[in-house]
Protein backbone atom coordinates (compact mmCIF):
# COMPACT_ATOMS: atom_id res chain seq x y z
CA UNK A 1 0.00 0.00 0.00
CA UNK A 2 1.28 3.45 -0.94
CA UNK A 3 2.35 5.32 2.19
CA UNK A 4 1.57 8.95 2.99
CA UNK A 5 5.09 10.29 2.54
CA UNK A 6 7.51 11.99 0.16
CA UNK A 7 11.26 11.51 0.71
CA UNK A 8 14.52 12.92 -0.57
CA UNK A 9 17.82 11.08 -0.90
CA UNK A 10 21.37 12.16 -0.15
CA UNK A 11 23.32 12.08 -3.40
CA UNK A 12 23.34 11.88 -7.17
CA UNK A 13 22.75 8.12 -7.23
CA UNK A 14 20.50 5.88 -5.19
CA UNK A 15 22.48 3.72 -2.76
CA UNK A 16 21.49 0.10 -2.10
CA UNK A 17 20.40 1.03 1.43
CA UNK A 18 18.25 3.88 0.14
CA UNK A 19 16.70 1.66 -2.52
CA UNK A 20 15.86 -0.97 0.10
CA UNK A 21 14.35 1.62 2.42
CA UNK A 22 12.24 3.14 -0.35
CA UNK A 23 11.06 -0.29 -1.50
CA UNK A 24 9.84 -1.09 2.00
CA UNK A 25 8.55 2.41 2.83
CA UNK A 26 6.69 2.71 -0.53
CA UNK A 27 6.24 6.50 -0.40
CA UNK A 28 3.78 8.40 -2.58
CA UNK A 29 6.63 10.29 -4.21
CA UNK A 30 10.11 11.79 -4.02
CA UNK A 31 11.74 15.21 -3.98
CA UNK A 32 15.10 16.24 -5.43
CA UNK A 33 17.44 19.09 -4.53
CA UNK A 34 20.60 20.61 -5.96
CA UNK A 35 22.71 18.01 -4.13
CA UNK A 36 21.04 15.35 -6.26
CA UNK A 37 21.52 17.04 -9.63
CA UNK A 38 24.75 16.89 -11.63
CA UNK A 39 24.14 16.45 -15.35
CA UNK A 40 21.12 15.62 -17.47
CA UNK A 41 21.57 11.88 -17.99
CA UNK A 42 22.40 11.43 -14.31
CA UNK A 43 19.21 13.26 -13.26
CA UNK A 44 17.08 11.15 -15.60
CA UNK A 45 18.75 7.99 -14.29
CA UNK A 46 18.14 9.01 -10.67
CA UNK A 47 14.46 9.73 -11.36
CA UNK A 48 14.12 6.35 -13.08
CA UNK A 49 15.85 4.57 -10.20
CA UNK A 50 13.62 6.27 -7.63
CA UNK A 51 10.54 5.09 -9.49
CA UNK A 52 12.00 1.61 -9.95
CA UNK A 53 12.52 1.35 -6.19
CA UNK A 54 8.75 1.49 -5.65
CA UNK A 55 7.79 -0.23 -8.89
CA UNK A 56 5.51 2.50 -10.26
CA UNK A 57 5.49 5.88 -11.96
CA UNK A 58 5.69 7.79 -8.69
CA UNK A 59 5.82 11.62 -8.78
CA UNK A 60 9.21 13.32 -8.51
CA UNK A 61 9.01 16.82 -7.05
CA UNK A 62 11.31 19.83 -7.12
CA UNK A 63 11.29 23.46 -5.95
CA UNK A 64 12.00 25.28 -9.21
CA UNK A 65 10.41 28.68 -8.68
CA UNK A 66 12.96 30.84 -10.48
CA UNK A 67 15.10 33.48 -8.81
CA UNK A 68 16.89 32.32 -5.67
CA UNK A 69 14.82 29.15 -5.28
CA UNK A 70 16.09 27.09 -8.20
CA UNK A 71 17.44 23.57 -7.79
CA UNK A 72 18.16 23.26 -11.50
CA UNK A 73 20.92 25.70 -12.48
CA UNK A 74 23.04 26.13 -15.62
CA UNK A 75 23.98 24.06 -17.52
CA UNK A 76 21.06 21.83 -16.46
CA UNK A 77 18.55 24.65 -17.00
CA UNK A 78 18.60 28.38 -17.72
CA UNK A 79 18.24 30.87 -14.89
CA UNK A 80 14.67 32.10 -14.66
CA UNK A 81 13.35 35.30 -13.05
CA UNK A 82 11.98 35.47 -9.53
CA UNK A 83 8.20 35.40 -9.37
CA UNK A 84 7.89 38.99 -8.16
CA UNK A 85 8.96 40.18 -11.62
CA UNK A 86 5.51 39.22 -12.85
CA UNK A 87 3.93 41.33 -10.13
CA UNK A 88 6.09 44.30 -11.07
CA UNK A 89 5.10 43.88 -14.72
CA UNK A 90 1.46 43.71 -13.67
CA UNK A 91 1.70 47.30 -12.42
CA UNK A 92 2.54 48.34 -15.98
CA UNK A 93 0.44 45.93 -18.02
CA UNK A 94 -1.67 43.19 -16.36
CA UNK A 95 -2.31 41.35 -19.61
CA UNK A 96 1.38 41.12 -20.44
CA UNK A 97 2.09 40.04 -16.86
CA UNK A 98 -0.40 37.20 -17.17
CA UNK A 99 1.21 36.11 -20.43
CA UNK A 100 4.68 36.30 -18.91
CA UNK A 101 3.71 34.36 -15.78
CA UNK A 102 2.07 31.65 -17.85
CA UNK A 103 5.01 31.44 -20.25
CA UNK A 104 7.64 31.57 -17.51
CA UNK A 105 5.94 28.75 -15.60
CA UNK A 106 5.63 26.75 -18.80
CA UNK A 107 9.37 27.06 -19.41
CA UNK A 108 10.18 26.12 -15.81
CA UNK A 109 8.01 23.03 -16.13
CA UNK A 110 9.60 22.13 -19.46
CA UNK A 111 13.05 22.40 -17.85
CA UNK A 112 11.94 19.93 -15.17
CA UNK A 113 10.02 17.49 -17.32
CA UNK A 114 12.87 17.01 -19.81
CA UNK A 115 14.88 15.60 -16.88
CA UNK A 116 12.18 13.23 -15.59
CA UNK A 117 10.78 15.54 -12.88
CA UNK A 118 7.02 15.94 -13.10
CA UNK A 119 5.88 18.04 -10.12
CA UNK A 120 7.05 21.62 -9.55
CA UNK A 121 6.37 23.10 -6.11
CA UNK A 122 5.08 26.43 -7.34
CA UNK A 123 3.36 28.88 -7.31
CA UNK A 124 4.03 30.63 -4.02
CA UNK A 125 0.67 32.25 -3.23
CA UNK A 126 1.83 34.02 -0.08
CA UNK A 127 1.04 37.73 -0.09
CA UNK A 128 4.22 39.66 0.65
CA UNK A 129 3.80 42.06 3.56
CA UNK A 130 5.97 45.04 4.52
CA UNK A 131 8.42 44.60 7.38
CA UNK A 132 8.30 40.80 7.38
CA UNK A 133 11.06 38.21 7.05
CA UNK A 134 12.60 37.84 3.62
CA UNK A 135 12.11 34.05 3.61
CA UNK A 136 9.30 34.77 1.13
CA UNK A 137 10.44 38.13 -0.25
CA UNK A 138 10.75 38.12 -4.04
CA UNK A 139 9.34 34.62 -4.21
CA UNK A 140 5.89 36.21 -3.79
CA UNK A 141 4.04 37.17 -6.94
CA UNK A 142 2.80 40.48 -5.53
CA UNK A 143 1.81 42.45 -2.45
CA UNK A 144 -1.97 42.35 -2.95
CA UNK A 145 -4.13 39.22 -2.90
CA UNK A 146 -6.02 39.94 -6.11
CA UNK A 147 -2.84 40.17 -8.18
CA UNK A 148 -1.35 37.11 -6.48
CA UNK A 149 -4.47 35.09 -7.28
CA UNK A 150 -4.61 36.25 -10.90
CA UNK A 151 -0.92 35.60 -11.57
CA UNK A 152 -1.06 32.40 -9.55
CA UNK A 153 -3.73 31.10 -11.90
CA UNK A 154 -1.45 31.88 -14.84
CA UNK A 155 1.45 30.03 -13.19
CA UNK A 156 -0.74 26.98 -12.57
CA UNK A 157 -1.90 26.96 -16.18
CA UNK A 158 1.64 27.40 -17.48
CA UNK A 159 3.04 24.67 -15.26
CA UNK A 160 0.47 22.19 -16.55
CA UNK A 161 1.06 23.25 -20.14
CA UNK A 162 4.80 22.73 -19.66
CA UNK A 163 4.39 19.16 -18.47
CA UNK A 164 4.34 19.32 -14.64
CA UNK A 165 1.82 19.31 -11.85
CA UNK A 166 1.89 22.53 -9.78
CA UNK A 167 1.85 22.71 -5.98
CA UNK A 168 0.34 25.83 -4.39
CA UNK A 169 2.18 26.96 -1.26
CA UNK A 170 2.26 27.77 1.62
CA UNK A 171 -1.31 27.11 2.73
CA UNK A 172 -3.07 29.05 4.11
CA UNK A 173 -0.52 31.90 3.72
CA UNK A 174 2.77 32.81 5.38
CA UNK A 175 3.56 36.17 3.77
CA UNK A 176 3.08 37.92 7.11
CA UNK A 177 5.62 35.77 9.00
CA UNK A 178 8.36 37.66 10.83
CA UNK A 179 10.71 34.66 11.12
CA UNK A 180 12.07 31.97 8.81
CA UNK A 181 10.37 28.63 9.52
CA UNK A 182 13.53 26.85 8.38
CA UNK A 183 15.13 28.18 11.57
CA UNK A 184 12.33 28.87 14.08
CA UNK A 185 8.56 28.82 14.50
CA UNK A 186 6.91 32.01 13.22
CA UNK A 187 3.78 33.34 14.90
CA UNK A 188 1.20 35.43 13.04
CA UNK A 189 -0.94 37.59 15.31
CA UNK A 190 -3.22 39.29 12.77
CA UNK A 191 -6.99 39.06 13.38
CA UNK A 192 -8.92 36.40 11.50
CA UNK A 193 -10.89 38.82 9.32
CA UNK A 194 -7.66 40.42 8.09
CA UNK A 195 -6.12 37.00 7.40
CA UNK A 196 -9.15 35.95 5.39
CA UNK A 197 -9.20 39.18 3.40
CA UNK A 198 -5.48 39.18 2.55
CA UNK A 199 -3.34 36.17 3.44
CA UNK A 200 -5.83 33.39 2.83
CA UNK A 201 -7.58 35.02 -0.15
CA UNK A 202 -5.34 33.78 -3.02
CA UNK A 203 -5.56 30.20 -1.77
CA UNK A 204 -9.33 30.45 -1.52
CA UNK A 205 -9.49 31.87 -5.05
CA UNK A 206 -7.37 28.95 -6.33
CA UNK A 207 -8.87 26.27 -4.09
CA UNK A 208 -9.43 24.04 -7.13
CA UNK A 209 -5.67 23.31 -7.27
CA UNK A 210 -4.98 19.59 -7.02
CA UNK A 211 -1.81 19.79 -4.87
CA UNK A 212 -0.95 22.07 -1.95
CA UNK A 213 1.72 22.48 0.73
CA UNK A 214 1.21 23.70 4.30
CA UNK A 215 3.14 26.30 6.24
CA UNK A 216 4.85 25.74 9.60
CA UNK A 217 3.37 28.92 11.10
CA UNK A 218 1.19 29.51 14.17
CA UNK A 219 -1.97 31.49 13.43
CA UNK A 220 -2.88 32.78 16.87
CA UNK A 221 -6.40 33.77 15.80
CA UNK A 222 -7.23 30.11 15.10
CA UNK A 223 -4.83 27.93 17.12
CA UNK A 224 -2.32 29.72 19.36
CA UNK A 225 -0.61 26.45 20.36
CA UNK A 226 0.19 24.52 17.18
CA UNK A 227 1.70 25.35 13.77
CA UNK A 228 -0.64 24.98 10.83
CA UNK A 229 0.98 21.73 9.67
CA UNK A 230 0.03 20.08 12.97
CA UNK A 231 -3.17 22.01 13.75
CA UNK A 232 -6.53 20.29 13.12
CA UNK A 233 -8.24 23.65 13.59
CA UNK A 234 -6.21 25.54 10.98
CA UNK A 235 -6.44 22.73 8.42
CA UNK A 236 -10.16 22.21 8.97
CA UNK A 237 -11.10 25.88 9.07
CA UNK A 238 -8.62 27.89 7.03
CA UNK A 239 -7.60 25.30 4.42
CA UNK A 240 -10.40 22.76 3.99
CA UNK A 241 -13.47 24.58 5.33
CA UNK A 242 -13.68 28.27 4.55
CA UNK A 243 -10.61 27.91 2.32
CA UNK A 244 -12.40 25.36 0.13
CA UNK A 245 -9.25 23.38 -0.72
CA UNK A 246 -9.92 19.71 -1.49
CA UNK A 247 -6.61 18.94 -3.15
CA UNK A 248 -3.92 16.60 -1.90
CA UNK A 249 -2.28 18.38 1.03
CA UNK A 250 1.40 17.78 1.83
CA UNK A 251 3.38 19.25 4.68
CA UNK A 252 6.32 21.54 4.23
CA UNK A 253 9.59 19.81 5.12
CA UNK A 254 9.36 18.00 8.47
CA UNK A 255 13.06 18.61 9.12
CA UNK A 256 12.61 22.39 9.37
CA UNK A 257 13.37 23.79 12.83
CA UNK A 258 9.90 25.32 13.19
CA UNK A 259 8.68 21.89 14.27
CA UNK A 260 9.65 20.24 17.54
CA UNK A 261 9.69 16.67 18.77
CA UNK A 262 11.00 13.50 17.20
CA UNK A 263 10.40 12.71 13.57
CA UNK A 264 7.88 9.96 14.18
CA UNK A 265 5.92 12.39 16.33
CA UNK A 266 6.17 15.15 13.72
CA UNK A 267 4.72 12.84 11.08
CA UNK A 268 1.96 11.53 13.33
CA UNK A 269 0.90 15.01 14.38
CA UNK A 270 0.75 16.27 10.81
CA UNK A 271 -1.28 13.34 9.50
CA UNK A 272 -3.49 13.44 12.59
CA UNK A 273 -4.17 17.11 11.96
CA UNK A 274 -5.46 16.42 8.45
CA UNK A 275 -2.47 16.51 6.11
CA UNK A 276 -2.60 13.83 3.42
CA UNK A 277 1.18 13.46 3.01
CA UNK A 278 4.31 14.29 4.98
CA UNK A 279 7.39 15.65 3.25
CA UNK A 280 10.92 14.88 4.45
CA UNK A 281 13.66 16.43 2.36
CA UNK A 282 17.20 16.13 3.69
CA UNK A 283 17.84 12.44 2.95
CA UNK A 284 18.99 11.63 6.49
CA UNK A 285 18.43 7.88 6.81
CA UNK A 286 17.75 7.81 10.57
CA UNK A 287 15.22 10.64 10.30
CA UNK A 288 13.47 8.96 7.37
CA UNK A 289 13.19 5.70 9.27
CA UNK A 290 11.60 7.57 12.16
CA UNK A 291 9.19 9.37 9.81
CA UNK A 292 8.24 6.01 8.28
CA UNK A 293 7.30 4.75 11.75
CA UNK A 294 4.77 7.58 11.99
CA UNK A 295 3.28 7.11 8.52
CA UNK A 296 0.48 4.89 7.34
CA UNK A 297 -1.16 4.15 4.00
CA UNK A 298 -3.08 6.91 2.28
CA UNK A 299 -6.52 7.43 3.76
CA UNK A 300 -9.52 6.99 1.44
CA UNK A 301 -9.82 10.78 1.11
CA UNK A 302 -6.10 11.06 0.33
CA UNK A 303 -6.39 8.28 -2.25
CA UNK A 304 -9.25 10.16 -3.93
CA UNK A 305 -7.29 13.41 -3.94
CA UNK A 306 -4.16 11.65 -5.18
CA UNK A 307 -6.07 10.02 -8.03
CA UNK A 308 -7.47 13.41 -9.07
CA UNK A 309 -4.03 15.03 -9.00
CA UNK A 310 -2.25 12.24 -10.88
CA UNK A 311 -5.00 12.15 -13.49
CA UNK A 312 -4.15 15.79 -14.25
CA UNK A 313 -0.44 15.00 -14.68
CA UNK A 314 0.51 16.03 -18.23
CA UNK A 315 1.50 13.29 -20.60
CA UNK A 316 4.84 14.47 -21.93
CA UNK A 317 7.43 17.16 -22.53
CA UNK A 318 6.23 20.46 -23.97
CA UNK A 319 7.86 21.41 -27.28
CA UNK A 320 9.24 24.91 -26.75
CA UNK A 321 12.27 26.67 -28.05
CA UNK A 322 14.01 29.93 -28.84
CA UNK A 323 10.83 31.77 -29.83
CA UNK A 324 9.26 31.27 -26.40
CA UNK A 325 12.48 32.21 -24.63
CA UNK A 326 12.69 35.40 -26.69
CA UNK A 327 9.06 36.27 -26.02
CA UNK A 328 9.49 35.91 -22.24
CA UNK A 329 12.61 38.06 -22.31
CA UNK A 330 10.80 40.72 -24.31
CA UNK A 331 7.82 40.76 -21.96
CA UNK A 332 10.00 41.09 -18.85
CA UNK A 333 12.46 43.63 -20.25
CA UNK A 334 10.78 46.60 -18.51
CA UNK A 335 11.17 45.00 -15.04
CA UNK A 336 14.47 43.13 -15.28
CA UNK A 337 17.23 45.25 -13.79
Amino acid sequence: MVQAAIYGVLGTALTPDEAAFLRDADPWGFIVFRRNLDEADQVRRLCADLRAAVGRDAPVLIDQEGGRVARLVPPLAPRRPAMDRYGELSKLDPAKADEAARLGARLLARDCRTLGIDVNCAPVLDVRQPGTHDAIGDRALARDPQTVARLGRAVIEGTLAGGCLPVVKHLPGQGRAEADSHLELPRIRAPLDELRAVDFAPFTALSDATLGMTTHVVFEAIDPERPCTQSPAVIAEAIRGAGGFDGLLMTDDLSMHALGGGFQERAERALGAGCDLVLHCNGDASEMRAVAEGVQALTPDAERRSARALAARPGGVDAMGEAEEARLNALLRPVIV
